[in-house]
């Protein structure tokens, strides 16, 4: 399907409402009926009706094709953040004594819901370094039910061989599921590698412009509709029809966005990688990436997002650099038009800085739409007061 449908056609009727280029919003929690038999059929079937909004909302209905379309699946559902389209898919498709494989170091609140929260239903989940497939295979057991992805990982970016787990997981009867939040829709294609499910935060590149929060996971009809009749129901967790008419004004532009962020990230990192007071740059599109045949073979572009360390180390050091920043804004999150930095000592308690573990050293920054010589020449002056 052409992309430029998808953005601007796919799920718009416009005879509907007007000729309106922009889809209204439907601001209504509830839909009225003519007769007895059709208020019957909703409540009997809410998938396929218009009953109430926590469910079904003509202006997410729209949005959901689009994002169904561009990842390739054949439905959607949206949630009020990304953790939720995460959270409420597992919640929905696992049950008690069932077991999970994930990645080391997902986001932190997918930590939390498989050490915190799925232990309280008797789930428990093995931890492993995906980047090598071996420990995906040494790791499944006879009640592994889900294998769950990010790739890449944030701060890190270690990749997963998408397609090979895929395929060890079909022939295992194992659910597989990713995050796939770094690279969207346009930069990697989990679904078309075998991937069953597909989650996003679209608070990130999906809405551009850090004013909205919401989640996305695509995949087949009827794993779609198996979360949706239960868990995602009964849980809540919908989308308002605000906040998916700005994701549809966000997908707008998002080709442009995300190839603006793209091609400016190629400029930072090469610069930073040759700055004296730099170690390491770490993004899986600068030559030199540990798993950088992999990253070319299954992603088709990276995200703005990318983490490097300075040779000084020292908490103070990294500091003193992120204070003197400018224009780079520090802050959590990363996809919109502004650029932002957080270093990992950050989500430290004072005193837990380690200076011999990598992890803890690592900066993380997102490039957004600035200009590069404007993003350089901030960091230049920062880098040079450490």
């Amino acid at each position: 399907m052409n992309l430029s449908y998808i953005l601007n056609e796919l799920g718009e009727d416009r005879d509907n409402y007007y000729g309106a280029v922009s889809p209204p919003i439907v601001q209504s929690s509830n839909f009225a009926f003519k007769t007895v038999s059709d208020l019957r059929s909703a409540l009997d079937n809410e998938y396929d009706h218009l009953l109430y909004s926590r469910g079904q909302n003509p202006t997410l209905n729209i949005l959901r094709q689009k994002l169904a379309a561009l990842d390739g699946a054949e439905d959607a559902l949206v949630f009020s953040s990304g953790i939720a389209a995460i959270s409420v898919p597992i919640m929905a498709l696992l049950a008690q004594g069932d077991h999970v494989i994930a990645v080391e170091n997902p986001y932190s609140w997918t930590v939390k819901l498989f050490k915190d929260v799925l232990p309280k239903f008797g789930i428990c989940t093995t931890f492993v370094d995906g980047s090598e497939v071996e420990n995906i295979q040494n790791a499944i057991g006879a009640e592994t039910r889900l294998i769950y992805l990010e790739s890449p990982n944030t701060f890190s970016y270690d990749l997963q061989d998408l397609s090979t787990i895929a395929g060890i997981a079909k022939e295992r009867g194992i659910l597989t599921m990713i995050d796939n939040t770094y690279c969207g829709p346009l930069f990697q294609r989990p679904i078309k590698l075998g991937i069953d499910l597909v989650a996003q935060s679209a608070t990130k590149y999906l809405g551009g412009h850090s004013d909205v929060m919401g989640g996305v996971i695509t995949g087949s009809s009827e794993l779609i509709k198996r979360i949706f009749s239960h868990e995602f129901l009964n849980i809540g967790a919908a989308l308002s029809p605000h906040a998916a008419w700005l994701l549809i004004r966000g997908l707008r532009t998002l080709p442009l966005r995300m190839q603006r962020s793209f091609e400016t990230t190629k400029i930072i990192t090469a610069w930073l990688a040759d700055h004296p007071k730099v170690e390491q740059v770490i993004w899986p599109f600068l030559p030199g990436f540990k798993q950088s045949e992999l990253a070319q073979r299954q992603m088709q572009g990276c995200g703005g997002l990318f983490s490097f360390t300075l040779k000084d180390s020292s908490a103070e050091k990294i500091e003193t650099f992120c204070n003197g920043l400018r224009h780079v804004l520090m802050a959590v999150s990363w996809g919109g038009h502004e650029s932002l930095l957080i270093p990992v000592l950050a989500t430290l308690v004072a005193g837990d800085y380690d200076t011999n573990n990598h992890r803890h050293q690592l900066i993380r920054m997102y490039v957004g739409l600035e200009d590069a010589d404007y993003l350089i020449k901030d960091l230049e002056q920062a880098l040079w007061n450490v």
